[in-house]
């Protein structure tokens, strides 16, 4: 006597993309669930400057052949568990290797900017402090570069969980070695200046 087995059909493209479908849902909504806003922290950590755009020339006014002010500086969504900001200005294209134009840290948490021509003094009125740059002085030093190609110079702004209490006149290793497990985003803008 014979028994009809029934034999299983073997899947069929429709199958595995319905499958494939919803894996994918379900990956986007893991993803949705995780995502930096749903945890309490920021989609994007902004640094932007009226002066200049992102790798745009930045104004004589900012730099050794004019006045020599720093610019404007603005910043938004900010970590939750932000503490304080430090920010380092430097230049990777100078003939002796990176030169550091600005070291300045212990910004005040609630600060969202740095107006322009802050002061070149040890420690501002916010508590912030400022460090020596490379030009062997306190606060900003604007690109000053020799004849040739534009050089780039970024400004890195880094939200911190502490305050680092640094004494004023640090210099950019100082910061970064005090910043090291501290930092919990980085923005940055850069702008170029030639001669």
């Amino acid at each position: 006597m014979l028994t009809a087995h029934r034999t299983q059909n073997p899947p069929t493209p429709l199958r595995f993309a319905a499958v494939f479908v919803a894996l994918l849902a379900v990956v986007a909504l893991l993803s949705a669930f995780f995502s930096p806003r749903a945890i309490g922290g920021p989609v994007s950590f902004q640094m932007i400057s009226p002066a200049f755009s992102a790798g745009g020339t930045i104004p004589k006014k900012f730099t050794c052949d004019g006045p020599d002010d720093s610019p404007k500086l603005t910043w938004t969504d900010l970590p939750a568990k932000t503490q304080s900001f430090a920010l380092i200005m430097d230049d990777p294209d100078a003939p002796v290797g990176t030169w550091v134009h600005w070291v300045i840290y212990d910004l005040p948490a609630n600060a969202r900017e740095l107006a322009e021509s802050v002061a070149k003094q040890e420690q501002l009125p916010s508590g912030a402090r400022q460090g020596r740059n490379d030009f062997g002085k306190i606060g900003y030093g604007g690109p000053c570069p020799p004849p040739g190609k534009p050089h780039r110079y970024f400004f890195k702004l880094y939200a911190l969980d502490a305050i680092l209490g640094l004494k004023a006149g640090a210099r950019k290793s100082d910061v970064e070695r005090a910043i090291e497990g501290h930092v919990l985003a980085q923005a940055e803008l850069m702008g170029r200046y030639g001669r």
